[in-house]
């Protein structure tokens, strides 16, 4: 019988938000881009989605650190700290790099304009388009392809 349920519970895909959980980046900032889906009207898919696509799950060495998920442009320590340059903005934790990034979204012009709105890839297009990414096509792409892998948005 434990056998049968074990061939059983294999057999059976896992449900989208399973999935979501198996991943531990995902398991851990999903909970903070809800929340921050509902003060801010920015789809938690979006947030989380460039999250994972810009620090690639939180392991980039802008990640690492500076508590910088979204690769939001600004001062940090590094060069006294660590003897490195760089561009990217420093945050005193990863929700305060999240939250970053959700006022940066806030400031822009579009942004009144589809805040609400549950369209990721209009979200995403517009986003990109707005001089966040090099290449708005290709970025929103990576994106929802890794959205999609994780079962965070309908294929």
């Amino acid at each position: 019988m434990r056998l049968l349920l074990l061939l059983l519970i294999g057999y059976f895909p896992l449900s989208a938000h399973a999935q979501a959980q198996q991943n531990p980046y995902i398991a851990k900032y999903l909970p903070l881009a809800q929340e921050l889906e509902t003060h801010y009207g920015i789809p938690a898919p979006v947030i989380l989605g460039i999250g994972i696509y810009e620090s690639y799950y939180g392991k980039s060495k802008v990640c690492r650190l500076l508590n910088n998920h979204h690769g939001l442009a600004g001062k940090n320590q590094l060069m006294k700290t660590h003897g490195v340059k760089s561009r990217y903005q420093q945050f005193e934790s990863d929700s305060a790099g999240y939250v970053a990034f959700c006022n940066f979204v806030a400031r822009r012009k579009y942004y009144e304009r589809i805040k609400g709105s549950t369209d990721i890839d209009n979200w995403l297009s517009t986003i990109g388009r707005n001089g966040y990414c090099q290449n708005p096509t290709i970025w929103k792409k990576h994106i929802l392809q890794l959205l999609k892998k994780h079962g965070l948005v309908n294929s």
